[in-house]
């Protein structure tokens, strides 16, 4: 299929564009790499009457450290992210989950902020948002405001942002003295996960954090639990997350891999803190 005809601007400034959404509200939409929305344009899944282009914004282009926290603008390729030489060492588990994003050619036009806009539930930037606190920062013509990324995904591919509003940037805070952990499992590396789970270890306990088996993200903090008290705590995490069958993976495959591979990036957390 082929998208519904729209209109097209290319913004050269963040005014510009912030212009066009308080006129055209729901009938607008943001554009960055495109690599979701444009599949959703094909499908007809999404009609807007209009595009706005962010891509030539030069101060949505940036990753840097503020007050104790990673910024990543709006502009900032996937690609970009995870060829920053401090992502190491300021933020471990994105640069633990990133490389399972897309691939390679995708990575290179998707943006970090325009995966977190989409919210899949399978997606592995928004499940590092949750896990690390982070914040989604929103921008409209009339205000900004932070919201917690925890409450702007609201669900399968539903978030809190209003119609005027776009994402400014997202921050993660700075990761000091924890231990990280990070897998996947996927039909392929780089699709969607079946179920990915993602793991920090501090002196205080543990906190797992889950994509692709419930409508969003989900996360449990969780004291220094082991032996059949971790493994008690994973199974009823696993049927919490209320999974489902579909034609990727059934709901019990999806609850086994919360379990098996939930453990295994506990532990491995907690010997990386170690």
């Amino acid at each position: 299929m082929k998208p519904a005809p729209f209109d097209y601007l290319q913004a050269e400034t963040l005014d510009e564009a912030l212009a066009v959404l308080a006129a055209e509200g729901g009938d607008a939409r943001v554009i960055a790499g495109g690599q979701s929305l444009m599949a959703m344009l094909n499908m007809r899944l999404a009609r807007p009457k209009v595009l706005v282009d962010i891509m030539r914004i030069g101060s949505l282009d940036r990753i840097g450290e503020e007050r104790g926290r990673v910024v990543v603008g709006a502009g900032v390729r996937q690609a970009e992210l995870l060829a920053w030489s401090e992502l190491a060492t300021k933020l471990p588990l994105v640069a633990l989950a990133l490389p399972w994003t897309g691939h390679a050619q995708t990575r290179s036009r998707g943006t970090i902020c325009g995966s977190v806009a989409h919210a899949d539930p399978s997606a592995e930037t928004p499940l590092c948002l949750i896990a690390l606190d982070g914040n989604v920062h929103l921008r409209s013509a009339r205000r900004q405001r932070v919201v917690a990324a925890a409450d702007y995904i609201t669900g399968m591919m539903s978030t809190a942002r209003q119609d005027d509003e776009m994402i400014e940037a997202v921050s993660f805070p700075v990761c000091t003295g924890t231990g990280y952990s990070f897998r996947e499992v996927a039909r392929r590396h780089g699709d969607f996960a079946i179920a990915a789970c993602a793991a920090i270890a501090s002196a205080n306990g543990v906190r797992l954090a889950v994509a692709g088996v419930a409508d969003k993200p989900e996360l449990r903090d969780w004291p220094a639990l082991d032996g059949s008290a971790l493994d008690d705590a994973l199974n009823a995490f696993a049927y919490e997350l209320d999974a489902r069958d579909d034609i990727h993976a059934t709901a019990r495959y999806r609850r086994d891999l919360v379990r098996q591979i939930g453990r295994g990036v506990i532990m491995e957390a907690r010997r990386c803190r170690a």
